[in-house]
């Protein structure tokens, strides 16, 4: 069985600005890069894009870790969605929850793959998040 691991980040310059996503993702000593962008966008869904693609990219079998420095990220697929799908992915002020079809589907292989959500804090030193930083920031420079 595969053990899975992923680093993501999001980056944006301007807030909504252009905005880049950069993922590492290591599998059986396997190392592979994958980053993209968008305009007009925010820091927070290219925090959740990173992931998206990712899981995207991997096959899925095996224990996935999903490394994130987003506690939008972490703190909104371990806690705050429960809340949300039970009140039909509406907010405490009655609305319409941002970024609602990025969660979904992240909902949806969170699910599916066995994924665990880690935390790591931002320029810390940490190799991988560092790498998935610079990444995103890659993405933003080549658009231009």
């Amino acid at each position: 069985m595969n053990k899975i691991k992923i680093y993501t980040d999001g980056a944006c310059k301007g807030n909504p600005g252009n905005g880049g996503w950069g993922a590492v993702i290591i599998c059986n000593d396997e190392v592979k890069e994958i980053k993209g962008y968008s305009k007009n966008t925010t820091n927070n869904k290219m925090e959740l894009l990173a992931s998206i693609m990712a899981l995207r990219t991997v096959d899925g079998e095996g224990d996935i870790e999903i490394y994130t420095d987003s506690m939008y990220l972490k703190n909104g697929i371990t806690n705050w969605i429960h809340n949300w799908k039970k009140n039909n992915w509406l907010n405490s002020s009655k609305k319409i929850i941002k970024n609602k079809e990025l969660w979904e589907e992240i909902d949806k292989f969170n699910n599916i793959y066995n994924i665990s959500w880690r935390w790591v804090k931002a320029h810390n030193g940490d190799f991988y998040n560092e790498r998935a930083d610079e990444l995103a920031n890659i993405a933003i420079k080549e658009m231009n």
